[in-house]
């Protein structure tokens, strides 16, 4: 499967599960194509939940080597990492229990004394491994950064509307709602990838899908760049706005 960087790649298939199997086979590819360390930044929601289940079972496991996979996250909630809602409690529960990866090459967003401190320590982290403390289109800091998308087209924790849509120099930013405050990967850090993967199902995500891959920038899936691939996994029910739409092909003619 291959794309230009102006035309996102669309690939559909029936269900839930068959984005998860799709989207699984097609990052062992990447990794195994790829030399030395691999950098995936990983979302949270329950389409990545069932695309983690994949990797760490059966013959996607197998394929991969994990001992060259560096794991970042691409936002978290702002609750502690044995909540429910962590990001980085599923990704362990569902990945991390299964596979070798070497915990030296996980790295999770940690609770600070304060939502700002937190977002603040993750940038000087990803600086860090980086090794500088500027961005440069010609080095990309991930090797893929996996997305979802909301109802309302957030995507990672950038919701429209927000402020952090806007940041340009920041590589980290703090989501302080009321009522959830999150962290997350700005702009400029996921755009800094050799590829950006989309994973969404589900009808009530249609709407938004569409609007996304029609270019409405108030949607913030729709203002997502990467220096490399951009594709989306969806299943059928999430790609049911999208008929007549030129460019779109179906998982079954996908080609590398």
């Amino acid at each position: 499967m291959s794309q230009s960087r102006s035309q996102p790649l669309i690939d559909i298939v029936p269900d839930p599960q068959d984005v998860a199997s799709r989207a699984a086979g097609w990052i062992a590819d990447r990794i195994s194509q790829a030399p030395g360390t691999f950098r995936i930044a990983l979302a949270g929601g329950n389409t990545p939940r069932a695309l983690y289940r994949e990797l760490a079972s059966g013959p996607f496991r197998d394929r991969i080597d994990w001992h060259r996979i560096e794991l970042f996250w691409g936002d978290e909630r702002y609750v502690p990492q044995d909540d429910i809602r962590s990001n980085y409690r599923m990704v362990r529960e569902t990945l991390l229990a299964h596979v070798p990866v070497p915990v030296e090459h996980v790295h999770p967003i940690m609770p600070r004394s304060d939502i700002e401190s937190a977002a603040r320590k993750y940038e000087e982290a990803l600086k860090g491994i980086y090794g500088a403390e500027t961005l440069s289109p010609q080095r990309q800091i991930f090797d893929l950064v996996l997305l979802g998308v909301g109802n309302d087209g957030h995507t990672a924790s950038l919701f429209p509307g927000d402020s952090a849509l806007e940041e340009r120099t920041r590589w980290v930013s703090a989501v302080p709602h009321e009522t959830e405050p999150r962290i997350t990967l700005t702009y400029p850090a996921i755009q800094s990838s050799r590829a950006v993967a989309f994973l969404v199902t589900g009808v009530e995500k249609s709407e938004a899908v569409r609007r996304a891959l029609e270019g409405d920038l108030i949607l913030p899936a729709a203002r997502v760049q990467s220096e490399g691939d951009i594709i989306w996994f969806l299943d059928r029910a999430a790609a049911s706005r999208l008929k007549g739409a030129a460019g779109f092909v179906s998982g079954s003619e996908c080609r590398d």
